[in-house]
């Protein structure tokens, strides 16, 4: 097969509930701008209007949306078992050229395809870095499913180097991986005058995010601060934010006009793998003030402001001296829109497409340096 004359067909499965989803309609819009034929198979709940739409606008993308629990939820085993069984009809069906996983399951199971994972996340390492200890032996069938997967693997990709490490750390070495970063399109609003105000963003019930911080020491600042995204735990439990104006969840649009207004973007995590919130504000012109994390650290490196993530007092003096310098603020601003010229989803999926190709030509060769016996090849005939 001429991968670049005749266009690759990607089974990329994905979930409705977190960033994997962004990451995916990212990867699929490019992938189908190159000629590539794109399955897209996506778990976790129902897709809403706004999920259906993106999907629609993705040309000759075709779709299945079943609501399989994923294997970080509460007791998802006979679930993770149905949807692999789901997904390998989906394969058998359409007949890729390789298998995209972006869920820390399946990998292990027969597939008529190469097979790459996506390891976007993981519960043992942010359980590691939220609770500072490993995870409870409650995980323990989690960990051996999520390490036979990746063991299965032809490949596994990580956003950034630090979250590779993690990985390996917490589930053991792989035959074969690497870094891709992790890219968004930059579909930044028009200039508009920067607003006197600080604004974060991410799951709020997420203490990975930790937008409670930014919550706590908002009554200590002259700048009022804006927290968006979805308060509501996925246990139906709501988070509370006391006096934060709490914008709940915005559609993307919406979100990055809040993003072109605010002068100051701040995530002080504790876990966050890359980090596509901060590359947006940072698209956007925002002064990045992060949490101090290997992988931020790694992203951003001096285009951004880090403070330890439990350290309420450091969080307040970092924001206080960038309200109170408007040009070390246009500074860091302006360094931050450079580096984040470096994660262009355009990039991104021209890393994964050529990561395509290579695995595709290592299966043929070694299908080639590995044929069938003779009494195999007599026997389908037969």
């Amino acid at each position: 097969m001429d991968a670049e004359r005749d266009g690759l067909r990607v089974l990329l499965t994905t979930d409705t509930i977190g960033g994997v989803w962004q990451f995916t309609i990212e990867l699929a819009t490019q992938l189908s701008r190159r000629g590539d034929r794109v399955l897209l198979a996506a778990m976790g709940r129902e897709p809403d209007a706004a999920q259906r739409k993106q999907v629609a606008a993705i040309a000759g993308a075709e779709w299945h949306a079943r609501p399989y629990k994923l294997v970080w939820m509460d007791d998802p085993w006979r679930d993770l078992d149905a949807s692999g069984d789901w997904l390998r009809g989906l394969a058998r069906a359409s007949m890729p050229d390789v298998v995209h996983l972006n869920d820390l399951a399946h990998a292990e199971l027969a597939w008529p395809a190469p097979v790459l994972v996506s390891a976007h996340s993981c519960v043992c390492s942010w359980w590691q870095a939220v609770h500072g200890e490993p995870a409870p032996a409650s995980w323990d069938r989690y960990r051996t499913r999520v390490a036979a997967s990746l063991r299965g693997a032809d490949t596994v990709v990580a956003p950034t180097r630090a979250m590779l490490d993690a990985l390996v750390r917490q589930h053991g070495q792989v035959a074969s991986a690497r870094v891709i970063h992790n890219g968004r399109s930059a579909n930044v609003e028009p200039d508009v005058a920067k607003e006197p105000c600080v604004l974060g963003a991410g799951r709020l019930w997420d203490t990975a995010k930790n937008l409670g911080a930014l919550a706590a020491v908002a009554p200590r600042l002259p700048w009022p601060v804006y927290l968006a995204g979805d308060p509501r735990h996925p246990d139906g439990s709501d988070t509370a934010f006391g006096s934060t104006h709490v914008l709940g969840q915005l559609p993307d649009a919406a979100l990055r006009r809040w993003m072109a207004r605010a002068a100051i973007y701040a995530l002080p995590a504790r876990y966050e793998p890359f980090g596509l919130s901060a590359l947006e504000a940072a698209q956007c012109g925002c002064a990045l003030v992060l949490g101090d994390i290997p992988s931020l650290r790694e992203v951003w490196g001096d285009a951004a402001l880090f403070v330890a993530p439990d350290d309420h007092d450091a969080l307040v003096t970092t924001l206080q001296r960038l309200i109170e310098d408007g040009a070390l603020r246009a500074t860091l601003a302006r360094r931050a829109r450079l580096r984040a010229q470096r994660y262009t989803s355009e990039a991104m999926a021209s890393r994964y497409r050529d990561t395509y190709v290579d695995l595709i030509g290592r299966r043929h060769r070694t299908a080639k340096d590995n044929p069938p016996p003779l009494r195999a090849i007599a026997g389908a005939r037969a």
